[in-house]
């Protein structure tokens, strides 16, 4: 059975004072058939090479946002890259249907609580919630959207020892992406893919 390749297109602006985002990327590296772009390095002053990004698109079967959620949404630099990257004509419209059919999912870091994002909470909003617009860009472009996996309160994260965790978890859903071992009904479904994860893994 041949494996999925995914390709992780990783964006923070400040990754000298990320705790938990670039071990994170870090451990994306280290897995085969996983492609590791750090836009900002590779985009210092956000001239996006579209053809390249096109090129990347179409040569991945899965793609993941790898971001810090900021201001309820992605970094500016994940923006841009949408703006230019997702042309009509490429992703969506008449004649755009070169990534229908792969998969797409966001990994992301959250500052608050979990408690946070309900719709009784502090942001009103659950973390599915807030990223509808990505997930509306994925169906216009006729891709899959799995649930996001999300490490909530990473502020705190690292004192209080739940950066390891994570790391090894986003490490089996990569290894997973990759062999095609996830059950993507129920990925789709997940409100987030953090208690999905802890599903599979508890049964090995």
């Amino acid at each position: 059975m041949s494996k999925n390749r995914v390709l992780v297109l990783f964006a923070h602006p400040s990754q000298h004072r990320s705790e938990a985002n670039k071990p994170l990327f870090d451990q994306a590296k280290k897995i085969e058939n996983v492609t590791c772009v750090d836009l900002y390095a590779e985009y210092p002053t956000f001239k996006i090479n579209i053809d390249r990004e096109q090129k990347r698109l179409l040569d991945h079967d899965i793609i993941i946002f790898q971001f810090p959620l900021y201001w309820y949404s992605t970094p500016a630099i994940l923006k841009e890259w949408q703006d230019l990257v997702l042309e009509y004509g490429f992703a969506y419209g008449t004649d755009g249907h070169e990534l229908e059919g792969k998969k797409f999912l966001c990994s992301i870091t959250a500052g608050g609580k979990e408690d946070a994002y309900q719709t009784d909470g502090y942001n009103h909003f659950t973390i599915r919630e807030l990223l509808h617009p990505l997930e509306q860009t994925a169906s216009l472009c006729g891709m899959e959207y799995l649930a996001p996996y999300a490490l909530f309160g990473s502020r705190t994260a690292l004192e209080e020892n739940r950066i390891a965790g994570h790391v090894e978890r986003y490490k089996f859903l990569l290894e997973s992406l990759v062999a095609g071992d996830i059950d993507y009904k129920k990925a789709k479904k997940a409100a987030k893919l953090n208690h999905y994860l802890d599903e599979i893994m508890n049964k090995d």
